[in-house]
């Protein structure tokens, strides 16, 4: 999953809506009212208040990310350390065992206007920078300007319909919202990280920068060293240690995160002893590479923590501003080639399932013949959608395993044939003689073992196909500026979707340079039902627009869907304590986990 995208489901998981017309002040706001916590409540459940503080955990971050030039994660140039955001405070933070409930953490309460149009938030007057300075409304007015007008597309987005932001006193802010696009907004502003208004006064927050920022949030900055490690210090001045919504988290003195450059180097790290912690994204490695002493004796632990968030669409996404791939039969075709049976049997031990909605793990995700309610939503938009549309809900292809299924190629072969890409010799040429020619952009090199077989198909279709292996800088300018045919890539979508799948499907993002709608796609149908996900006023009438929205998403085949697991497959060294709970929706290592003394003293590391 690469950064942008990471980035962008980080706040779109934490999107909520306002209470209903003529709330007063709550201690917290969820998407259709309900709350878990009452307001006095003493910790989050999957957190331990008494887990003991201490130790250092040395880990990795994101798969796929392998260097690093900036501690500014919020403007679309460079590529920022991960972890960024435990230096910022927000007003209110996610409860991650509720699907999108949010409370109080800078604001000790939101006051949501009867009409919906704005949002007050009581600032807590302890509220301190990590300089000792006061953080203040000021501050968060400063905030929201930054990012409105300079701050990546992934968040301007989100906030195009926040008219202003003003500080009533020092300790009073309200967000002013206009159009109808209402739901989401107070909880959007909620969660945006809180700056320093005199830091930035004097550093430019456009550029990017390796002097770590001033923030206030429970970790600072103590070393690092450019694309190899970064180390964060827990605070012991944090002024936010004691409120419930921090309670039994951020337990580790130190987490220091080590880049490589690639999965191999990483899990030779994580054997002999140098990382702490790892999750394990190829399958490959979970299924034959920990065959070890150290894990048949418990010393390092294999396990999989159970994931219950979407799972969210990985694959192969093809470039539809590229005139080649303009025709929908063109796109089905590619798609019809990839034998993930085959794939799933032979390189990936058959532990994953195949994907199929980009709502994948949850109610939101297509399945049989549309409802009547969807019916009602998709009838209007009939003549220009695929008639596929209307019918089962569009899946992959189910190969016979072999690798290369002659029945789907045979079908693929007529498609391309229908679209005007006809057999000369032994290539698939258009009417003007051109070959049909593809290129799969990566900078992962453990994704050959899979593009490869994939080519292989291609090639007997009469296409031409390659692999263009770039480093990580390089990819990332690509991906910004759409510069690519295919690339594997991966998005998260919030258990609650809302305005952040503009930033994915919208017609008016498939041009903006560094806009995460990566295939291009634009289609009134698809903008007018993420308006109705939007405007949804009940969980129910959210999954019947979000099922529908699935079905015209999947009927464009302007991806080639991968696979899914429910499950974090995690392998690290036997030093750690754990609450006994887990959250739902995250994995809480580094927010709820801690280090056991007696365990350290007593491992020995290695085979």
């Amino acid at each position: 999953m690469r950064r942008g995208l990471v980035a962008l489901a980080a706040v779109a998981a934490l999107m909520v809506a306002p209470a209903t017309a003529g709330a007063e002040p709550r201690h917290g706001i969820s998407t259709f009212g309900d709350l878990k916590y009452p307001a006095d409540f003493s910790h989050f459940a999957y957190a331990n208040p008494d887990a003991p503080k201490g130790g250092r955990i040395v880990t990795i971050g994101t798969a796929g990310l392998t260097t690093f030039d900036s501690f500014n994660g919020y403007i679309l140039r460079g590529d920022p350390a991960q972890l960024v955001d435990l230096l910022f405070d927000r007003l209110m933070v996610r409860a991650y065992d509720e699907p999108d409930a949010v409370y109080g953490l800078v604001a000790q309460s939101a006051d949501v206007a009867a009409d919906r149009k704005s949002v007050t938030f009581a600032l807590r007057p302890k509220a301190r920078f990590s300089d000792g300075t006061a953080l203040t409304a000021a501050d968060v007015v400063d905030s929201f300007r930054l990012i409105k007008e300079h701050g990546h597309e992934q968040y301007r987005i989100l906030i195009r319909d926040v008219e202003a932001a003003e500080a009533l006193d020092e300790a009073t802010v309200r967000y002013r919202f206009t159009g109808t696009n209402l739901r989401d907004l107070p909880g959007i502003v909620a969660t945006l990280p809180i700056f320093s208004e005199a830091w930035y006064t004097t550093h430019d927050f456009t550029r990017t920068t390796l002097e770590p920022p001033l923030g206030s949030g429970p970790y600072r900055i103590e070393a690092f060293k450019q694309g190899q490690f970064v180390t964060y210090r827990r605070r012991d001045d944090y002024w936010a240690r004691d409120l419930a919504v921090n309670r039994g988290r951020y337990n580790f003195d130190r987490i220091k995160l080590l880049y490589f450059r690639d999965r191999t180097a990483e899990l030779e790290a994580l054997k002999a002893g140098d990382l702490d912690l790892r999750e394990e994204f190829t399958s490959k490695s979970w299924a034959t590479a920990y065959d070890r002493d150290a894990v048949k004796e418990g010393r390092l632990v294999k396990e999989e923590l159970p994931d219950d968030t979407i799972s969210g669409a990985q694959g192969f996404f093809l470039n539809m501003r590229r005139e080649k791939f303009a025709d929908p039969r063109v796109r089905q075709a590619l798609g019809l080639a990839f034998d993930f049976e085959w794939s799933n049997a032979h390189l990936f031990y058959g532990l994953y399932k195949r994907t199929q909605s980009v709502f994948e793990n949850s109610a939101m995700k297509a399945t049989g013949e549309p409802g009547a309610e969807e019916l009602k939503l998709l009838e209007p938009f009939r003549a220009s959608l695929p008639s596929e549309t209307f019918g089962p809900a569009v899946t992959p292809p189910v190969s016979d395993g072999s690798g290369q299924d002659r029945t789907l190629l045979r079908a693929a072969s007529r498609l391309l044939d229908a679209a005007g890409w006809v057999i000369e010799g032994t290539r698939r040429v258009n009417a003007g003689g051109a070959p049909l020619a593809i290129e799969f952009l990566s900078d992962d090199p453990v994704f050959e073992r899979i593009i490869n077989p994939y080519i292989r198909n291609l090639e007997l279709l009469g296409i031409e196909a390659s692999v263009r292996q770039v480093e990580a800088a390089q990819y990332q300018e690509r991906l910004k500026s759409f510069d690519f045919d295919i690339l594997v890539q991966r998005f998260t979508i919030g258990q609650t979707p809302g305005t952040e799948l503009q930033a994915f499907f919208a017609s008016s993002t498939a041009d903006l340079p560094g806009s995460f709608n990566l295939a291009g796609v634009k289609s009134p149908a698809v903008d007018a039902l993420m308006e109705r996900i939007v405007q949804a006023t009940s969980r129910h009438h959210l999954q019947v627009a979000a099922r529908s929205l699935d079905r015209v998403l999947r009927a464009m085949h302007f991806w080639i869907p991968h696979w899914f697991k429910a499950s974090h497959t995690v392998a690290y060294w036997d030093i750690f304590g754990r609450p006994a709970i887990k959250p739902a929706y995250e994995r809480g290592i580094l927010d709820t986990w801690w280090i056991e003394p007696a365990k350290v003293a007593a491992l020995k590391r290695g085979p």
